[in-house]
């Protein structure tokens, strides 16, 4: 794996999706890097991209309540456990589950193992809520994916926070997510 600025110089090779990735970053003038790897569905295989990306991968958690007419985005540090209970407090829903993978395609255009804020781009009808753990934001950079789990990129918070959001028309609910210590 190789640390690149910027989208891969030929890029018609990629999927559809990604290539909007790139052209929405780059029309925001949102500087980030870039590296490619083998599917990486899972925090265990970030590590290693992680490392290339000198950041961290967030966990990206895609959720809904029990009717499934609610649909969150949680991004929380990687080494947090997540706890449905804790998350359902905070957001006074009750019964937080995972989502279907259907309902991740059709708001995210996002395939699990691959799901990630750049996904809010393709949710046209916001009805996708995104919601960071207050941990997220300490960190200078963000680890993602382009909207496809081949490759990852590395993005400065502060862009994410004040441009990227802002041009797809989300707003962040930021959350205090306990460490399993803290408990």
């Amino acid at each position: 794996m190789q640390l690149c600025e910027g989208r891969p110089a030929d890029a018609r090779e990629r999927l559809e999706k990604e290539r909007r990735t790139y052209d929405l970053l780059d029309s925001l003038g949102i500087r980030y890097w870039r590296t490619d790897h083998a599917p990486a569905g899972s925090i265990a295989q970030c590590q290693e991209i992680d490392a290339v990306l000198d950041t961290v991968i967030c966990k990206n958690l895609f959720l809904c309540n029990r009717q499934e007419t609610q649909f969150y985005l949680l991004m929380m540090p990687g080494d947090k456990a997540f706890k449905t209970k804790d998350l359902s407090a905070e957001l006074g829903v009750s019964r937080l589950s995972f989502a279907k993978a259907e309902a991740m395609e059709a708001l995210l255009d996002v395939t699990p193992g691959s799901v990630s804020i750049m996904g809010l781009m393709n949710d046209k009808g916001h009805r996708v809520q995104l919601v960071i753990d207050e941990d997220v934001l300490r960190e200078p950079y963000i680890g993602c994916h382009p909207c496809i789990n081949t490759s990852s990129l590395k993005i400065a918070t502060a862009d994410i926070m004040d441009k990227y959001l802002k041009a797809v028309g989300h707003a962040a609910k930021i959350v205090h997510l306990k460490k399993t210590e803290e408990e």
